[in-house]
């Protein structure tokens, strides 16, 4: 039966009597539509198992316009959302089908929005809406995706066959399915995709359903209302493709605005960011990030974008937003195995620009992606060239229209602009910089800069016109009757032996020529990851964070000569873009590297690395080199280039739990040992321990002091004091809150070890009840042969007994005891012991021993130096004015001028060191 005139109007109800009920049939379409739909992509699983869009969704301002303003050119570049938004009155969803102005009845809506302003997750959340009974005004609801009609070309099918191809459940109810009405909804989701041609030349006249024709002239007809005119129609598109619509087709026009309103930002972050993650992280230890922690994150997000800095115009677009949290999430909750910052903005990418054309109607058919890579990546890589990150309207207009030539390419620009500049480009908000333009992320800038080199895309006119050469003398070259037949015409028979050697000299020639694009890649990713000027700035994750939070505390003044640039994420990106994974997204958003490119701009930048990598880094640089491998996610090329490494020296870093992942994933499957791994003051965490595990067995000195670990690391310690492959030599664990159930663990560790030699568990909390632990259970190790337990309030009675069992113990040497709580008689008793025979430790409790002072004074007094800051001070205080005392009545019991000169010397130090606490030296 067909949809005509012939059917009465009738209710859903009608078909009660027939074998499957309407409603049923409804029902399967909802659950089917809802399935399909509920199905979020790869990138939005990472943000948790429980994680769905009913629950995050925040809806974008939407607000009405009219043909007058969507024909009113643009005056300012990238900026057009602002002109004229407080005359346009905002749309709920649940209005857009209300009576015009006049009263009219609204058909047909047109929402347009620019890439990246939410209409897909918008049509998304619709349909779900419906799903669930949240758009009581329509009985029916048919999505249809512009971009799969449009891959059918000029198949013939009628309406009919198009519903029930895509959702079979609906063909019980299409005979009935004229008698909705305006309670049908048809929703044409990226109009762009498809070529409409409204002419009654071009697209005939037709009313019934199951008519075959073109997929686009049954959509002419049914956005003319020839085709079941009660039907509501809502209509996704970008802003280029409007008038692809003929406006008195139009009802309603409205603008997807984004999130204008700083309040629906902070929104969308609370929702997204309270989602629960699973809990563990690459290395599969629990990282879950706590409740605190995501109040707090929202806290610093919120005042940022309170402060109305950079980050609240980049998040005016909901795709930045995810984007936001993304980052976040990667940089304090890494959960997924492998992933990378790089392939976090590359998924970004393809969210936004998958499949995406710049223009369907082009015969080119150029991938959008492909064009903002050419016009914004010149941009971006200019802006990092010549270290700047603002750029003025002259700036972006030389870059987009660098190259234009022909009418063809200027309207592609013209459709660039409208689409998808203000996806890349925002207007700068800070100070100073007002009617100057920024990428919308600062990190965004670097990635398009590296991705422009990465594709080869930077080519000086010589090596473009040397490959083709090289292409077409290759190609003739191997056909010799066609280089016969052209030149024997033209020359000597005597001149072609000399044509052939050339032309075998060419190809070779022009080939080296270009190869150095190889070099560029490596040479260019290597200098800026090796500035000099950049040394000393935090490390490129504590960057990243803190452009998103802001920075605490007091910012620098306006007036003040501005800082130099720093691109270090520009070296990442361009290694991150190498990778296997990347490269497979980006052929997706049609922008290949080929594998032999990539092949061959690695072994470029491993002859460039093994040059210059060589060189002592400081601690966050070093931090920022790993990261570079990490983004390459290449084991084999990473052990290659850091096989001549020795010290893992990143002190003072704060190693979170994603730099703990990074360092691990770089350094742990390397095979040549280490000869210092120094991670003092990161405050590391049992978990980060956990995670540092294979790096930490390759290890000969590991310092470890200064950090947060407790009782519960120690665990961690002893497991690798005792693996079979652990050649730890020297372990020190100073300043860490061990306590005595640390130090029992940790001895059951030594006991079965046969590698460390000497131990620091100076100020670790220990007290009475630890050095008895440790007195009762030194001589279950064999091998040790330096202890240092100082500053850990221990008094005379357990000093004297750990003494005693460092006098039996075969290999040690050395006993340090000194900062504890021992009385003058306890000293003394212990200094009594050191001298009552041959061989046994030498205990080192005092920096004084009688008249004289201790040949360990310096070792003692540079332990104070280091631990200043971090010791309490009261009690420092009360330690070095009783040294004072000491080596005051030293100096007056002595006769002999070289000690009264020695003692003087230590004298001073000690008063240096008592004028650095505040304390008096007197």
């Amino acid at each position: 039966m067909r949809w005509g005139c012939h059917l009465p109007r009738t209710s859903w109800g009608s078909g009660l009597g027939r074998t499957v009920p309407l409603p049923e049939a409804i029902q399967r379409h909802r659950r089917n539509l809802t399935e399909w739909f509920s199905r979020l992509p790869r990138e939005e699983r990472q943000f948790g198992p429980t994680f769905a869009l009913d629950t995050v969704h925040v809806d974008p301002v939407i607000r009405e316009s009219t043909p007058d303003d969507l024909l009113r050119p643009s005056t300012e570049l990238a900026t057009g959302h602002q002109r004229t938004q407080a005359e346009l009155p905002p749309l709920a969803l649940s209005q857009l089908f209300d009576p015009d102005a006049c009263g009219r009845r609204v058909q047909t809506v047109v929402l347009y929005g620019t890439v990246g302003t939410g209409k897909s997750t918008l049509v998304r959340k619709m349909v779900l809406d419906w799903c669930y009974g949240r758009l009581p005004a329509f009985e029916l609801l048919i999505p249809f995706s512009c971009e799969d009609l449009s891959s059918l070309g000029s198949t013939p099918a009628s309406l009919c066959q198009l519903v029930t191809q895509r959702y079979t459940p609906l063909k019980e109810v299409l005979p009935l399915m004229n008698a909705a009405g305006s309670r049908l909804l048809f929703v044409l989701h990226g109009l762009e995709r498809l070529n409409l041609d409204f002419r009654l030349a071009g697209t005939g006249l037709c009313s019934d359903p199951e008519e075959p024709g073109a997929p686009a002239a049954i959509m002419v007809n049914l956005l003319r209302k020839y085709m079941l005119p009660e039907a509501s129609i809502l209509v996704t598109t970008r802003p280029s493709a409007i008038g692809r619509i003929p406006s008195k087709y139009v009802g309603r026009y409205g603008e997807i605005c984004g999130f204008s309103d700083t309040n629906l930002q902070k929104l969308y972050f609370q929702l997204r960011l309270n989602q629960p993650d699973c809990g563990y992280g690459a290395g599969g230890t629990g990282v879950s990030v706590t409740p605190a922690q995501r109040d707090n994150l929202i806290q610093m997000l919120s005042r940022n974008l309170e402060g109305h800095h950079q980050i609240a115009a980049a998040c005016f677009l909901p795709s930045y937003c995810w984007l936001v949290c993304a980052t976040l999430h990667f940089l304090h909750a890494p959960t997924s195995a492998g992933q990378t910052l790089t392939s976090i903005y590359t998924s970004f990418l393809r969210l936004n620009f998958n499949g995406e054309t710049l223009d369907s109607t082009d015969p080119s058919n150029l991938s959008l992606m492909s064009y903002a890579a050419r016009t914004m990546g010149k941009l971006a890589y200019e802006g990092v060239s010549s270290r700047k990150t603002y750029f003025s309207e002259e700036d972006v207009r030389g870059c987009l229209e660098a190259g234009i030539k022909t009418e063809e390419e200027f309207q592609l620009l013209q459709i660039f602009r409208r689409d998808a500049l203000r996806f890349f480009l925002a207007p700068c908000v800070e100070p100073g910089h007002l009617g100057t333009f920024v990428f919308t992320v600062p990190a965004m800038q670097e990635y398009l800069a590296a991705l422009y080199i990465v594709l080869g895309l930077r080519k000086t006119a010589l090596q473009r016109v040397g490959k083709e050469v090289f292409e077409f003398v290759g190609r003739v070259g191997e056909d010799v009757s066609l280089v016969l037949g052209i030149v024997a015409k033209l020359l000597p028979l005597r001149i072609l032996p000399l044509l052939f050697n050339l032309l075998k000299v060419v190809p070779r020639v022009f080939g080296r020529m270009v190869s150095k694009s190889r070099e560029a890649v490596a040479q260019a990713m290597v200098l800026e990851m090796f500035r000099e000027e950049d040394y000393y700035n935090d490390d490129v994750l504590d960057q990243m964070g803190a452009s998103i939070l802001g920075v605490e505390g007091p910012r620098r003044h306006p007036d003040e000569p501005p800082e130099d640039e720093v691109f270090e994420l520009f070296p990442m990106f361009m290694s991150g873009l190498l990778s296997a994974h990347n490269r497979a997204v980006l052929a997706q958003l049609g922008c290949p590297i080929k594998n032999l490119d990539a092949l061959e701009n690695a072994q470029a930048i491993k002859k460039k690395l093994g040059k210059m990598g060589r060189q002592v880094l400081p601690p966050s640089e070093l931090l920022d080199h790993l990261f570079f491998h990490y983004e390459f996610q290449n084991q084999r090329f990473s052990a290659e280039v850091l096989g001549s490494l020795r010290q893992l020296n990143l002190a003072g870093v704060r190693m979170t739990p994603l730099k703990c992942t990074v360092v691990a994933s770089v350094l742990g499957s390397g095979r040549h040992p280490l000869d210092e791994v120094n991670l003092a003051s990161c405050q590391l965490d049992p978990a980060g321990l956990h995670t540092l595990m294979p790096v930490l067995l390759r290890a000969r000195k590991l310092g470890l002091q200064l950090n947060n670990l407790g009782p519960e690391a120690c665990r961690d310690l002893r497991d690798l004091l005792l693996h079979d492959q652990c050649q730890i030599t020297t372990l020190r664990l100073s300043n860490n809150p061990l306590t005595a159930a640390g130090v029992g663990v940790l001895m059951d560790g030594l006991a079965g070890n046969t590698s460390v030699t000497h131990l620091s568990l100076l100020h670790t909390d220990l007290g009475d009840e630890g050095l008895e632990l440790l007195a009762a259970q030194l001589d279950r190790n064999k091998q040790l042969q330096e202890l240092n337990v100082a500053y850990n309030g221990a008094g005379d009675t357990v000093a004297l007994a750990l003494a005693k069992a460092a006098r039996k113990h075969p290999s040690l040497e050395l006993l340090h005891l000194y900062f504890n709580e021992l009385s003058s008689e306890g000293r003394q008793v212990l200094r009594d012991l050191g001298g009552s025979g041959e061989g046994g430790a030498r205990v080192v409790a005092s920096l004084t021993e009688g008249t004289a002072v201790s040949e360990y004074w310096s070792v003692i007094l540079s332990e104070v130096q280091r631990n200043l800051n971090s010791w309490d001070p009261v009690r420092v205080q009360r330690h070095l004015k009783l040294l004072l005392r000491d080596l005051e009545d030293s100096r007056g019991a002595t006769l002999n001028p070289w000690r009264k000169a020695q003692l003087l010397r230590v004298e001073s130090e000690v008063k240096t060191l008592l004028e650095q606490l505040g304390g008096s030296g007197h």
